[in-house]
């Protein structure tokens, strides 16, 4: 088989993004948007409803796209997934609505949003699993689990660097992610910071660097979601089963 030309190299494109991808970048998607109202509220100037509407709306539509490719993906029903596609269809709702209000009002509804997309995402990684492995994204197993778990918090928006006194550092919930953790994780271009664009650690201090999920990252932490257990080595049935208790007298006597 003779090779493509040159030329068509040119336009070969990435591979769309998953349903999981998808789901992991809603949930960026919201951290960003609530960055945002968090530095609004934090300043002196006045905000009016339309401040955070175009954001609002936009993470709305985002939302609604990741349902359309969950439901494109034609998994069979089940109570989870339902409930997953429910759960998005309702932070899509919160965010349409918040368009309308002040930003006070509009931060609380979508305060949430990022875990629950995690959430969502976790979820679908299981039905997509349990139903059609041979499908599922194939597992990144350079990653350690410490490094999944700081992945899973920086998608859920629970992560912030800073520094003083030249010395940096980071925030965040339990499980902690380390320094030396995050350094690793942009070592390998799956994670970045966004300067000065989350809250302040205190009132009166400046913006800290928001951590968030490069495209790479998304892609990494989507193969690792819910992986099944280890399977057994032996076949089911091969486990020998305990002797009766005249058996064992009789071996104990030999």
């Amino acid at each position: 088989m003779t090779p493509p030309p040159a030329e068509a190299l040119l336009f070969e494109v990435p591979p769309p993004p998953t349903s999981i991808e998808r789901v992991l970048h809603l949930a960026d998607q919201y951290t960003q948007h609530n960055d945002a109202l968090d530095l609004v509220l934090r300043t002196t100037a006045t905000s009016g409803p339309n401040t955070h509407a175009d954001s609002a709306l936009r993470t709305a539509a985002s939302t609604q796209s990741a349902i359309k490719a969950i439901q494109g993906e034609r998994l069979y029903e089940s109570v989870e997934l339902t409930e997953t596609v429910m759960r998005l269809q309702q932070l899509a709702f919160l965010s349409t609505a918040s368009a309308d209000l002040r930003a006070g009002t509009a931060r609380q509804l979508t305060a949430l949003a990022p875990e629950a997309a995690v959430s969502c995402a976790v979820t679908l990684a299981t039905e997509m699993r349990r139903r059609r492995w041979a499908s599922a994204p194939v597992a990144d197993h350079r990653l350690t689990a410490v490094q999944c778990d700081a992945l899973t918090q920086i998608a859920r928006g629970h992560v912030v660097a800073s520094s003083s006194l030249e010395r940096e550092f980071t925030r965040s919930r339990e499980p902690k992610v380390l320094m030396s953790t995050l350094r690793a994780l942009e070592s390998r271009g799956l994670v970045e910071r966004s300067a000065d664009s989350a809250h302040p650690a205190y009132v009166g201090g400046t913006p800290q660097d928001r951590v968030r999920l490069t495209e790479t990252g998304i892609a990494s932490l989507a193969s690792v979601l819910e992986l099944p257990p280890a399977r057994p080595s032996a076949a089911p049935g091969t486990t020998p089963r305990p002797l009766p208790a005249s058996a064992q007298a009789t071996a104990r006597s030999r």
